[in-house]
């Protein structure tokens, strides 16, 4: 499980407290209520991750997401 933060279309930061990905690791991301997001880990930083997605996301998606994680509702990581 960990945390989204600084969301966009191209992508977001996560934060875990057990990340055990590489940069190029493929993940997906599952937010509560919704399709995975897929993307690739593009850097690590101590407990964070920056993730590329496969594909952009529509605004309102990122609103309704922002809205969620401001609050530090937990999503799903792994990778594959």
């Amino acid at each position: 499980m960990g945390q989204i933060f600084d969301i966009s279309e191209n992508g977001c930061c996560v934060s875990t407290d057990s990340l055990f990905f590489k940069v190029g690791t493929r993940v997906i991301i599952r937010p509560e209520g919704m399709e995975g997001l897929t993307g690739v880990v593009r850097w690590i930083s101590n407990d964070k991750a920056g993730i590329e997605f496969d594909t952009p996301i529509y605004g309102p998606v990122i609103d309704h997401l922002a809205v969620q994680h401001c609050a530090g509702n937990p999503v799903d990581l792994k990778s594959y």
